[in-house]
C-alpha cells in the first residue's frame, strides 16, 4: 500500500496516541475512498436480481430524476478531472503516485454505475433506492475526515499545497451531499402500476426507504388513533401479495404437490400388492408409506420470507457482541488516567452508532418475520376452509362443527405464534458459540464451568417442556368436547329450558371444566417451575464461572472489566436461553396442531365423479344401476341395489315409512353419499331443498338469490309461487330484512319456503325436493303444490323428485317410488300402484277419503275461486306459527302494518280479501327504501368493539377474581426479586474495585458467599411469585368462567333470539382461553420489565448523578410514544377481535350447508366470501404489527439515548468515577433498550388481552330470568293432580315496549280435557305455550294450574311438571339414553317401555349398543321422523298431567303419525293436552277447539259446535274438507 502511495499508509502515532487525531493521506485517498465503491459493486449482483423479479412499470423522467442523474454525472466528471489532472502533472514532468490514477478511476467508474443505476431504477419502477442512499451516504461519511485534515493542514502549513484537488475535492463533497439529500426524495408512482382505485392503499407500499427503515410511514395512523378510537374504514387496504387469494393458491399448490408425491409410492405399492408372500418374507416387512407433509408444504410457500428474515437475523445477532467490546474498551479507558479523552467520546458514539444499527435491522427482522406469520394463518384457515367445503359425510359425522372451528381459531393462530421464534433454532446456538468464545478470551478455561451448568440445564428443561406438552393435548382434547357441548347447548337452549334440563348440562360442563383447569393447573406450576430454572440459570452461570476463575489461581484476579464484560456476554445469552423454553412449549403445541391439521388434511373428501353428470340414456335425467350407498365405509349399507330411472320433466314421488332412506336416496343423487356399486347419472344443473332448511346469515333476498345475479321478474315470480309476498309485508324490512343465524327469526315455514324459492330462482334442470311440505300448513302445502311442483306450477317441464307424506299430491305426480329398508319395494304411476294392489295401494285406501267426498271438496273449491286462497295465504303468512318469530322486536312493525294495511282494504270499501295493489315506484324512491327497510330489518345488532382505554374497573375485576392479597404478595415478591439483583450487582462492583485498589483479591469466600446468597434469593422470590401466579391465574379462570356459565344458563330465551350463537360460543372458546393461558404470563412477564427498567435506572443515577438531568427529556418522549401506541394498538387489537367472529360463522354456517353449497355449485363463490372476511380480519393485524414496530423503533430510540448518556457522563466524570461503577451502570444502560421495549409491549399485550375479561363479564353480567327454585313456595308432591289450566286477564308482550301478543286472555281447560289450538299463522298459538311454560312472562293477568299460579313457583318447579313435545326435535350428542333421560331418574325399563309406545323399540334394539347408541352432534344420524319418536319417548317417560304438543307430527308418514296419536290418546288418556294443530283432521275429536285470531281467543268450544256455528273455524275445516 505503501508503494500505492509514495508515503505511509498507516501511523499510530497521528492517528491514535494524540489529542488530536488524523488518517494519514495515503489512508484517506486510498482505502476511505474505496469503502463507498466496494460496497456498490458488491451490491450490485443481489440488487440486480431483485430489480429482475420485481418490475412495477416505469416511472416518467422527473425533475427529480434528472436532477439526480444530473448530479451523478458531475460527479464522474470531477473524478475524471481528477485522473486528466493526474495525466497532465505526469506528461509535464511532476510523476504522481499511482494511487491518484487508481482512485478517480475506480470512483469515476462507480458514479457511472450510480448514473445508470438511477436510470435503471426508475425504469423497474423503484420509487426510493435504499442501496443508493446507503451509497451516499458512505461516500459523505467517508469524505468528513478528508473535509476536515485539508482545512486543518492548510491551516497548519498557511498554505494550499494543491489547490486543484482541494477545489475538486471540495466541489466533490457539496455533490455528493447534494445527491444525499435528493435520494431521500421518493420518485412519483410508477405510470402504468397496476395502481387501484383503493381510496386507503397500505402507505408502506409507496414510502421512501428511510421511512421503511424507521417504520415513520405508520406515525399517522398512531396520531389518527390517538386523536379518535379507529375504526375499520380508517385501516389501509391490504398490500397484494398478503391478500388470501395470493397466498392460500401458493399454499395450496404447495400441498397438492405433497398428496402427488405420496400418492405415486401408494399406487406402486397397490400393484406391488401382488406379490408373493413367499418374495414378502424374503424382502422383509415393506416400508411404511409415506404421508403427505403439511409441514413441508408451508416451508418451500414461505421459503422466500424465512430466508430474508434469517439474513437480518443474522446481523444482529452478531452486531450485539460489539457493544460488550466496546464497553471493555470503555473500561480500559477509564482506567486508565493517560489515555486522550477523544477516546472516550468515540467509543460512547460508536456504541450509540452500533446500538441503533441493530435496532433497525432488528426491526426490519421482526417485521419481515411476523407479516410471514400473519400470511402462514391465513394460508391455513384458507386451506382448512377449501378443505371442509370437500370433506366426505363419514369424516363430517366423526369431527364436529367445533372441532373444525377450533383448528381454524386455535391451531392456525399456534402456527402463527411458533413461527417468529423458528430462527431462534440456529441463532441460540450460534449466540452461545460466540458469546463462550469471547468469554474464554477473557476467562479462559474456567468458563466451560459455565457451559457445563447451561449443558446440564438443557435436559431438565426438555424434560418440563414434554410434560407441558403431555398436559397440552389433554388440555386440547377437553377444551375440543368443551366447546363442542357448548356449540349444543347453545343450539339447543330452548329444549333445555323447556325440559328444565339446564342443571345436567351445566354439571357436564362443569365436569369438563374441572379437568381442563386441573390440566391447566399442573402445567402452570410446572411454567413457574422453568421460570425459576430460566431467571437462575445466567446468574449461576455467572457465578460459577466467576468463582471457578478466582478459586482456580490466586493470580486470578476478578477486575472491572473482567467482571462487567462478561456479565454483559452473560446477558446476551439471557434473551435467547429465555425464549427456548417458550420455543419448545410453541413448538409442542404446533406440533400438535400440525398433526391436527395434516390429519384433517388427508381426510376422505367426496368422489367428485361418484355421479357421473355427463353421460345417460337418451330422454331420462336421472339414473341409477344397482347402486349400494352407504354414509360411511365402516357402516352397513343404507341404500341397497337401487335401479331407477327418471324421465326429464317427470315430477316422481319418493314415499315410504320413517327412516327407510327417502332423504339417502336424494343425498346419493347428490354424490353425498358414498357408492359402494353401481352407477348414477345426472344430467343437468341440480336445485336442492333439504328436509331442514339451511338458511344464511343475510338479509331474505340474499338467500333467494344465492349468489345469482337478480333478475326482478324471475324474483317477484319465485317469491309468489312459494307463497312469500305476503311475509314480505310482515317482516320489518321486507327482503331485506336480515335473517338471522340458521334462520332464527322465520318461522320453520317461512325457512322452507325461503329454501324453496332458492331452488325456483335457481332455474335449474333438476329439482330435489326433501320433503319441503311437512313444515307448512295444509292449505300453503296446497298451494305451493300448485304454484310450485305440481303439473300447472312453475317448476312445470323440469324434473322434480319429490320425497312427501302428503297422499293428496299423489295422485298429481306422474311417478312413484315406494321405498322399504332402503330398496325399492314397487314403482310405478299412480293408478299401476292402485291396480297392482300391493301395500302401497292398502296403504292408501285406509288414508284417503272416499271418491265422492274428494270430487264434492274440488268442486266446492272451484267455486270458491282463487280469491279465497289469496286471503288463506295473506292471512297465513302475516304471522307466524313457531316459536321463535314470535319473539322478535319484528312484531310491533307488523302490528302496525297490519293494522294500516287491513284499513285501507276496508275504507276501499272492499272486502278483506282483496289484496293490496302496489303503486310502481321510481328508482330512487326504491334505492331509498331499500336502505330503510335494511336498517329496519337488522336483528342481530353489530358486535360493537368497545372503545377508549380499557376500564380500571375491568383490572379490578381481574384482581379480584385472582385475589387482592394474592395480587399484592405478587407486587411485593417482585420488589424483594429486584432489590436481590441491585444488591448483588453492587456487591460486584465492590468487589472489583477491590483489585484495583491493590492488585489482589482478598476474602475471595466472603465476597463469592455473599454473592450466591443474593443470586438465590433472587431465585427464590421469583419462583415464590410464579407459584402465587400461577395459583391465583386458575383461581380468576374458575371463576370467570363459572360466573358465566352460570348467567349463560339462566339468561332468558330472547336473548338467545338476538344474540348470534357464534359471539356467544367466542366467549366459551377464545376469551376464556385467553384467561386461562396468556394473561398470567403477560402479567409476569410485565412486572419482570417494570421492575428490571426501575433497577436500571436507580443503578444508573446511583453512578452518574448527572444523567437525572437526561431521564426527565427520555421520560416524556418515552410516555409520548406509549400513550400514541397504547391507544392505536388497543383499537387495533379489538378491531381485530371483532372481524375475527364473523371468519367462524361464516365457517361454522358453512359447514352446516355443504351439501346445499355443493348442490348448486357455489362452492368458489363461498371460498371468495371466506377470503373477504380473512382479509378484512387481516387488515386490523397487519397495522397492528407495523405498530409494534414503530414502537420499537421509538422506544429503543429511547434505550439507545440512555446507553449514549451512560457512556458519556461515564467519560465525563472519569476522574470521579472507578471503573466498576462504570462497568455496572454502562452494562447495565445496554439492556435498557430490551426492558423498554418488552415493559410497552406488555402493557399493550395486557390491555388487548384484558379486553377478554372485559368481554367474559359484559356476558355474566345480562339480564336473567326468574329463579329456577323458589324455595319459599314449592308446589305441593304430586302437584299438578288434575291438571287444570286457567287463564285470567293474561296479556303478554315479547319484549318491553312491544305490542300484546295475547289479549286479556281469559279461559278454562278442565283437568283430562284434550284442547286443540287452531289460527292463523301468527295468532299467538305457539307463544299460548310458551307462556304455561314461562319463556314468556306475563304482562298483566295470571296463569292457574289446579289453582296454583304459576308466577309464584320456581322455574324448574313449574317446567319440570308439564310435557312439551316441540315442533323441531332436537337431541344433543352422547348416548341415546342420556337424550331420554339426562338426569338417570327412570329404570331401563320404563325407558324400553316408553320406546316401544314411541315405535322406536325396533330400531334400537336393531343397534348393537341399544340404549348407549351414540347419537351425533344434533342427532343427524337420526332421520327427523326418528328424531321426532324420541321427543315422543321423553314425554311418554315424564307422563306428567299436561301435555303441549307443538304439532309434532308435520316430518313423520302418515302411518306413522297415526300410530303417534293413538299413542298419545292412550296413554295420556287421563292427561291434559294441548294440541297446536296444523292438520285438522288430528283434532277433530278432541273435546274442545280453541280458536285465536290476533291474540284473542275468538271461539271456544267443541269441534261439532263449532262447525255447526259456521265461524273460523267452519271455514278451516271446510277449506281442509272436513266440513
Amino acid at each position: 500500500m505503501d508503494a500505492l502511495c509514495g508515503s505511509k499508509f498507516w501511523d499510530s502515532n497521528l492517528s491514535v496516541y494524540t489529542d488530536n487525531p488524523d488518517l494519514t493521506p495515503c489512508f484517506q485517498n486510498s482505502l476511505l475512498a474505496w469503502v463507498p465503491c466496494i460496497y456498490l459493486w458488491a451490491a450490485l449482483p443481489c440488487y440486480l436480481l431483485y430489480l429482475r423479479h420485481h418490475h412495477h412499470g416505469y416511472i416518467v423522467l422527473s425533475h427529480l430524476s434528472r436532477l439526480k442523474t444530473a448530479l451523478a454525472v458531475l460527479l464522474w466528471c470531477v473524478s475524471w478531472a481528477d485522473l486528466f489532472y493526474s495525466f497532465h502533472s505526469l506528461v509535464h514532468g511532476r510523476a504522481p503516485a499511482p494511487i491518484f490514477f487508481v482512485t478517480p478511476l475506480v470512483v469515476g467508474i462507480t458514479m457511472v454505475l450510480a448514473t445508470l443505476l438511477i436510470q435503471y431504477e426508475r425504469l423497474r419502477g423503484v420509487q426510493s433506492s435504499g442501496v443508493l442512499i446507503i451509497f451516499w451516504f458512505l461516500c459523505m461519511v467517508c469524505a468528513i475526515v478528508p473535509f476536515r485534515s485539508k482545512i486543518l493542514s492548510a491551516l497548519a502549513e498557511g498554505t494550499i499545497s494543491d489547490p486543484f484537488r482541494f477545489s475538486t475535492f471540495y466541489i466533490y463533497f457539496a455533490l455528493v451531499l447534494s445527491a444525499l439529500i435528493l435520494s431521500c426524495f421518493r420518485e412519483k408512482p410508477p405510470l402504468f402500476s397496476p395502481k387501484s382505485e383503493d381510496p386507503n392503499p397500505c402507505p408502506e407500499a409507496s414510502a421512501g426507504f428511510l421511512s421503511r427503515l424507521t417504520f415513520f410511514w405508520f406515525t399517522r395512523l398512531a396520531i389518527l388513533g390517538y386523536r379518535r378510537p379507529l375504526e375499520q374504514q380508517d385501516l389501509w387496504s391490504l398490500n397484494e401479495e398478503d391478500c388470501s387469494r395470493r397466498v392460500v393458491q401458493r399454499l395450496l399448490e404447495a400441498w397438492q404437490k405433497q398428496e402427488r408425491q405420496t400418492a405415486r409410492p401408494k399406487a406402486a405399492e397397490m400393484l406391488g400388492k401382488k406379490v408373493s408372500t413367499e418374495d414378502e418374507a424374503l424382502l422383509g416387512t415393506r416400508p411404511r408409506a409415506r404421508k403427505p407433509s403439511f409441514l413441508w408444504a408451508l416451508v418451500t410457500t414461505f421459503s422466500s420470507s424465512l430466508l430474508i428474515s434469517n439474513c437480518f437475523k443474522l446481523m444482529e445477532d452478531l452486531l450485539s457482541f460489539v457493544n460488550p467490546q466496546l464497553l471493555s474498551m470503555l473500561i480500559r479507558f477509564i482506567s486508565n488516567p493517560e489515555a486522550p479523552s477523544w477516546w472516550g467520546f468515540l467509543l460512547a458514539g460508536l456504541m450509540f452508532v452500533s446500538a441503533i444499527m441493530q435496532t433497525l435491522v432488528l426491526h426490519q427482522y421482526y417485521h419481515c418475520i411476523f407479516v410471514s406469520a400473519l400470511r402462514i394463518r391465513t394460508g391455513v384457515i384458507g386451506v382448512i376452509y377449501r378443505k371442509a367445503l370437500l370433506i366426505a359425510n363419514s369424516v363430517r359425522r366423526e369431527s364436529t362443527v367445533g372441532e373444525m372451528v377450533n383448528l381454524m381459531s386455535v391451531d392456525a393462530q399456534r402456527f402463527m405464534d411458533v413461527f417468529p421464534f423458528l430462527s431462534l433454532l440456529w441463532s441460540t446456538p450460534l449466540q452461545v458459540i460466540l458469546a463462550i468464545y469471547f468469554l474464554w478470551q477473557i476467562l479462559g478455561p474456567s468458563v466451560l464451568a459455565g457451559v457445563a451448568l447451561l449443558v446440564l440445564m438443557i435436559p431438565l428443561n426438555s424434560a418440563v417442556a414434554m410434560k407441558m406438552r403431555t398436559y397440552q393435548v389433554e388440555q386440547m382434547k377437553l377444551k375440543d368436547s368443551r366447546t363442542k357441548l357448548m356449540t349444543e347447548i347453545l343450539g339447543g337452549m330452548k329444549v333445555l329450558k323447556l325440559y328444565a334440563w339446564e342443571p345436567s348440562f351445566l354439571e357436564q360442563v362443569e365436569g369438563i371444566r374441572q379437568g381442563e383447569l386441573q390440566l391447566l393447573r399442573k402445567g402452570t406450576y410446572l411454567k413457574a417451575i422453568s421460570t425459576f430454572t430460566w431467571v437462575c440459570t445466567p446468574f449461576l452461570v455467572s457465578l460459577i464461572t466467576l468463582g471457578v476463575f478466582v478459586c482456580v489461581d490466586q493470580n486470578n484476579v476478578l477486575d472491572a472489566e473482567k467482571a462487567f464484560v462478561s456479565i454483559s456476554l452473560f446477558n446476551i445469552l439471557k434473551m435467547p436461553l429465555n425464549m427456548l423454553p417458550q420455543l419448545i412449549s410453541n413448538l409442542t403445541q404446533a406440533s400438535v396442531s400440525l398433526k391436527r391439521i395434516q390429519h384433517f388434511l388427508s381426510q376422505d373428501e367426496l368422489d367428485p365423479h361418484c355421479v357421473d353428470r355427463k353421460n345417460i340414456s337418451p330422454g331420462y335425467a336421472i339414473t341409477i344401476h344397482g347402486g349400494t350407498f352407504t354414509w360411511a365405509q365402516n357402516l352397513p349399507p343404507t341404500l341397497h341395489s337401487l335401479n331407477i330411472q327418471i324421465r326429464k320433466g317427470a315430477l316422481v314421488a319418493v314415499v315410504g315409512p320413517v327412516g327407510c332412506g327417502k332423504s339417502s336416496l336424494v343425498s346419493a343423487l347428490l354424490g353425498e353419499m358414498e357408492k359402494l356399486e353401481g352407477t348414477v347419472s345426472v344430467k343437468g344443473s341440480v336445485a336442492y331443498v333439504p328436509q331442514q332448511a339451511w338458511i344464511q346469515n343475510c338479509t331474505l333476498q340474499e338467500n333467494v338469490l344465492f349468489g345469482r345475479a337478480m333478475n326482478p321478474k324471475r324474483y317477484q315470480q319465485a317469491l309468489e309461487a312459494c307463497a312469500l309476498l305476503a311475509d314480505l309485508e310482515v317482516l320489518p324490512g321486507g327482503d331485506q330484512t336480515e335473517i338471522g343465524e340458521k334462520g332464527i327469526n322465520l318461522s320453520g315455514g317461512q325457512r322452507q319456503r325461503v329454501s324453496l324459492a332458492r331452488a325456483v330462482y335457481s332455474d335449474a334442470d333438476i329439482f330435489l325436493l326433501d320433503d319441503p311440505l311437512s313444515a307448512v300448513d295444509s292449505h300453503v302445502a296446497k298451494h305451493i303444490f300448485d304454484h310450485v311442483i305440481g303439473p300447472e306450477g312453475v317448476l312445470a317441464g323440469k324434473t322434480r323428485v319429490l320425497v312427501t307424506h302428503g297422499i293428496s299430491f299423489l295422485p298429481q305426480t306422474d311417478f312413484i317410488i315406494v321405498l322399504a329398508d332402503g330398496q325399492v319395494s314397487e314403482m310405478g304411476p299412480y293408478s299401476a300402484l292402485m291396480q297392482h294392489d300391493g301395500c302401497f295401494a292398502n296403504f292408501l285406501r285406509n288414508y284417503t277419503f272416499s271418491e265422492g267426498q274428494e270430487e264434492t271438496l274440488e268442486n266446492s273449491r272451484m267455486a270458491s275461486g282463487d280469491e279465497d286462497e289469496e286471503v288463506l295465504l295473506i292471512e297465513d303468512t302475516l304471522s307466524t306459527h313457531t316459536e321463535l318469530t314470535d319473539t322478535e322486536p319484528a312484531l310491533y312493525e307488523v302490528q302496525k302494518q297490519l293494522m294500516r294495511q287491513l284499513s285501507s282494504m276496508s275504507s276501499d270499501g272492499e272486502g278483506q280479501a282483496r289484496p293490496v295493489p302496489r303503486r310502481h315506484q321510481s328508482i330512487s324512491e326504491k334505492a331509498v327504501q331499500v336502505a330503510k327497510a335494511k336498517e329496519t330489518g337488522m336483528l342481530t345488532k353489530e358486535e360493537a368493539a368497545e372503545t377508549g382505554t380499557v376500564k380500571l374497573s375491568v383490572f379490578w375485576d381481574y384482581a379480584k377474581a385472582v385475589g387482592l392479597c394474592t395480587t399484592l404478595a405478587i407486587c411485593l415478591l417482585y420488589a424483594g426479586q429486584s432489590a436481590a439483583a441491585i444488591g448483588a450487582n453492587v456487591w460486584l462492583s465492590a468487589w472489583a474495585n477491590e483489585a484495583k485498589m491493590d492488585r489482589k483479591q482478598n476474602n475471595t469466600s466472603l465476597r463469592l458467599g455473599v454473592y450466591a446468597a443474593l443470586g438465590i434469593l433472587q431465585g427464590v422470590l421469583v419462583m415464590l411469585s410464579a407459584f402465587t401466579m400461577a395459583v391465583g391465574g386458575v383461581q380468576a379462570a374458575r371463576l370467570l368462567h363459572n360466573t358465566l356459565l352460570q348467567n349463560k344458563m339462566r339468561s332468558p330465551q330472547s336473548f338467545y333470539d338476538t344474540t348470534p350463537s357464534g359471539r356467544i360460543l367466542n366467549r366459551f372458546s377464545k376469551d376464556i382461553w385467553v384467561i386461562d393461558e396468556l394473561l398470567a404470563p403477560t402479567i409476569l412477564m410485565l412486572f419482570n420489565t417494570f421492575y428490571n427498567s426501575l433497577s436500571i435506572l436507580v443503578i444508573i443515577v446511583a453512578s452518574t448523578p448527572l444523567f437525572i438531568v437526561v431521564v426527565l427529556p427520555l421520560a416524556v418522549f418515552y410516555g409520548f410514544v406509549q400513550r400514541f401506541y397504547v391507544a392505536t394498538s388497543r383499537q387495533l387489537k379489538r378491531l381485530e377481535s371483532v372481524s375475527r367472529s364473523p371468519i367462524y360463522s361464516h365457517f361454522s354456517e358453512t359447514v352446516s350447508g355443504t351439501s346445499v353449497i355443493r348442490a348448486y355449485g357455489r362452492m368458489e363463490d363461498f371460498r371468495v366470501l371466506n377470503d373477504i372476511k380473512v382479509d378484512t380480519n387481516q387488515r386490523s393485524c397487519y397495522p397492528f404489527i407495523a405498530s409494534n414496530r414503530w414502537l420499537g423503533i421509538n422506544v429503543e430510540f429511547v434505550g439507545t439515548c440512555v446507553v449514549l448518556f451512560a457512556a458519556l457522563f461515564a467519560v465525563m466524570g472519569r476522574n470521579s468515577l472507578n471503573p466498576g461503577l462504570v462497568g455496572l451502570s454502562v452494562s447495565y444502560a445496554l439492556q435498557m433498550t430490551v426492558s423498554l421495549n418488552w415493559m410497552i409491549r406488555m402493557m399493550s399485550e395486557l390491555e388487548s388481552n384484558i379486553v377478554a375479561v372485559e368481554r367474559v363479564k359484559e356476558y355474566s353480567d345480562t339480564e336473567t330470568e326468574a329463579p329456577w327454585v323458589v324455595e319459599g313456595s314449592r308446589p305441593p308432591e304430586g302437584w299438578p293432580l288434575h291438571g287444570e289450566i286457567e287463564f285470567r286477564n293474561y296479556s303478554v308482550r315479547y319484549r318491553p315496549g312491544l305490542e300484546l301478543v295475547l289479549k286479556n286472555l281469559s279461559l278454562r281447560v278442565h283437568g283430562g280435557e284434550k284442547v286443540g289450538i287452531v289460527g292463523r299463522t301468527g295468532a299467538g298459538k305457539s307463544s299460548m305455550t310458551l307462556c304455561l311454560f314461562r319463556i314468556l312472562e306475563a304482562a298483566e293477568g295470571n296463569i292457574f294450574i289446579d289453582g296454583l299460579n304459576v308466577a309464584d313457583i320456581g322455574l324448574h318447579d313449574l317446567r319440570s311438571q308439564l310435557t312439551i313435545i316441540p315442533q323441531e326435535p332436537i337431541l344433543f350428542s352422547g348416548t341415546l339414553r342420556m337424550n331420554l333421560d339426562p338426569f338417570s331418574r327412570y329404570s331401563e325399563e320404563d325407558i324400553w317401555r316408553a320406546l316401544e309406545l314411541s315405535h322406536l323399540q325396533g330400531f334400537v334394539r336393531s343397534q348393537p349398543e341399544g340404549l348407549d347408541f351414540e347419537c351425533t352432534e344434533g342427532g343427524e344420524n337420526l332421520s327427523v321422523g326418528q328424531r321426532q319418536l324420541v321427543c315422543l319417548a321423553r314425554a311418554l317417560l315424564r307422563k306428567s298431567r299436561v301435555l303441549v304438543l307443538d304439532e309434532a307430527t308435520a316430518a313423520v308418514d302418515l302411518e306413522t303419525d297415526d300410530l303417534i296419536q293413538a299413542t298419545i290418546r292412550t296413554q295420556f288418556e287421563t292427561c291434559t293436552v294441548l294440541t297446536i294443530a296444523h292438520r285438522l283432521n288430528t283434532i277433530m275429536d278432541y273435546t274442545r277447539v280453541l280458536v285465536l285470531d290476533k291474540g284473542i281467543a275468538a271461539e271456544f268450544d267443541s269441534p261439532t259446535n263449532l262447525i255447526a256455528a259456521r265461524g273460523i273455524f267452519y271455514g278451516m275445516a271446510r277449506d281442509a274438507g272436513l266440513a
